[in-house]
């Protein structure tokens, strides 16, 4: 939909961003590279997603070249703590329980990072869950393994379909990207 002056990367390994960089219409390329997902234990944890996206940023600064780098990060904050990536399944299953019946927030930070500089926003999205059995969440751990997810899953899962009553903000936020966001920031970088 929109011609880039540079060629654009994603630098994310997610399906999931994947499939909605291409919904909107972008042609990109896939690059990831490791980086150190730990952040500061005094971080506020507002600011804990957007850190994380600017940090997977910098791994391309050395050697950028002539492209524009989209990096993203996804928190799940419930009671001021951020709830990252399930460790195991005993894990998820805490995670999981600790959300149901509740409202929490959902941030995802996105860096732009181009010849012209580095750029970088949160969007944020309140998700109400509704209460689920042990039974269910046990049932959405096994058949959807969300050990990639950040709280433990995905808002297109099982565990959403069936568990989120309502969301203040935007659905894609809380899927890994807030597409609306991106496409007006990345608007800046047509032709």
């Amino acid at each position: 939909m929109i011609s880039l002056k540079y060629p654009l990367v994603l630098a994310s390994g997610s399906p999931r961003r994947k499939q909605l960089m291409t919904d909107a219409g972008f042609v990109f390329t896939i690059e990831t590279r490791p980086t150190d997902e730990h952040f500061p234990a005094d971080m506020p944890v507002d600011d804990v997603a957007e850190y994380l996206a600017r940090q997977k940023a910098e791994q391309f600064a050395a050697d950028l070249g002539n492209r524009l780098v989209l990096c993203a990060d996804t928190v799940v904050i419930l009671d001021n703590e951020v709830l990252n990536k399930p460790a195991d399944e005993a894990d998820a299953f805490r995670m999981v329980r600790s959300l149901a019946g509740r409202s929490h927030r959902v941030r995802t930070g996105v860096c732009l990072l181009s010849p012209e500089g580095m750029e970088s926003f949160t969007d944020e999205t309140t998700v109400f869950f509704a209460p689920l059995t042990d039974d269910e969440i046990r049932y959405y751990i096994r058949e959807c393994a969300p050990f990639d997810k950040a709280g433990s899953y995905g808002a297109q899962d099982f565990i959403g379909l069936v568990g989120i009553d309502r969301l203040e903000g935007s659905f894609y936020t809380v899927m890994g990207l807030p597409t609306h966001r991106v496409y007006q920031a990345l608007k800046r970088f047509a032709q």
